[in-house]
């Protein structure tokens, strides 16, 4: 492995976690800390399967705290970080964008200020789709111009360009992403896919914005966790990469596509789940469409998506129905 000490925020998050259950069960790395400040979205069961694991370690505590940030990465000797931690929820950053300023551009700056002290340690930034703002046609590729539309989007943005600044400024080795809305076990329960399914075995109504004709492109998020891993090993210092699954859904025919497979697992009429469909008054700023061309990362890094949308669906609603 070219990085074997890493660093990982917000490891306890529903990506970051997949990351280091990735990285440990598969790969040769030396030891892997996760900084997490266990917020509401973090989840330390989803790390269960490697708490007892030599070469993890788990610290609670605040990307923005840089004493701790260099304290950790002086004692472990940190050669990478991989940057998750992030408030990611846009109804949430609606309501409170402040929060959002905070965590993803005050907190992308702390770390990147010790980096900047200690410019041997690689940083890869893992963004979003969403500062590209929405399409009518085409695809995002790593060449889209940025144009958020929404608090969330706008941190992440600003936290991309700080990256690419202090890259370019001070010299030191970055790589940054840009995913998908992805899906899988350990998701919030606000998200989009796990709140369905919950709605469903819950009988609750199935909140839809709209009309249901948003589109967004779905990504396992193990198949997230292999690009990145990929990234850290093949990339190149400097390299952008965007992540899909090559999977475009309006949210109404996610939701029809996904009530079959919940009724099948709970041995419901699927018509039961039909009718609990319930529209309402869309959110300020909804982008309509997201889709990303993965064509870099597939030719450069040789990364495709391993799971089928059902075969994503099928796990995470098992998942869900277990917990």
């Amino acid at each position: 492995m070219r990085y074997k000490r890493i660093l990982v925020t917000g490891g306890a998050g529903f990506i970051g976690s997949a990351f280091i259950r990735y990285g440990l069960s598969r790969l040769p790395c030396e030891s892997l800390t996760n900084l997490d400040l266990l917020t509401y979205a973090s989840d330390l069961k989803s790390l269960e399967t490697v708490a007892e694991d030599p070469r993890y370690l788990f610290v609670e505590g605040d990307i923005c705290d840089e004493e701790l940030v260099e304290r950790l990465c002086v004692a472990h000797r940190i050669d990478a970080i991989v940057h998750f931690a992030a408030e990611t929820h846009v109804d949430r950053s609606i309501q409170e964008p402040t929060t959002f300023l905070y965590t993803n551009v005050a907190g992308t700056v702390a770390l990147l200020e010790v980096v900047r002290r200690h410019p041997h340690i690689h940083f890869h930034h893992v963004s979003t789709d969403e500062v590209y703002g929405s399409l009518e046609e085409g695809c995002f590729t790593e060449n889209s111009p940025y144009r958020p539309n929404s608090p969330y989007a706008a941190s992440k943005a600003a936290a991309d360009h700080f990256v690419r600044a202090y890259a370019h400024t001070y010299q030191l080795s970055t790589t940054l992403s840009h995913c998908s809305n992805n899906y899988g076990p350990f998701q919030n329960g606000e998200k989009f896919i796990p709140r369905m399914i919950s709605c469903c075995l819950d009988k609750q109504p199935l909140p839809i914005y709209g009309t249901g004709a948003n589109v967004r492109d779905w990504l396992y998020v193990d198949d997230h966790a292999e690009a990145l891993w990929m990234i850290l090993e093949k990339g190149k210092r400097g390299d952008v990469f965007d992540i899909g699954g090559d999977c475009e859904k309006q949210n109404l025919e996610l939701l029809k596509e996904l009530i079959p497979i919940v009724a099948d697992a709970s041995g419901e009429d699927p018509e039961s789940y039909r009718s609990l469909i319930t529209f309402v008054p869309d959110r300020p700023g909804h982008d309509l469409r997201y889709a990303i061309d993965c064509t870099k990362i597939k030719k450069e890094l040789g990364w495709k998506p391993r799971h089928s949308f059902s075969e994503g669906l099928k796990i995470t609603v098992d998942w869900l129905m277990r917990c």
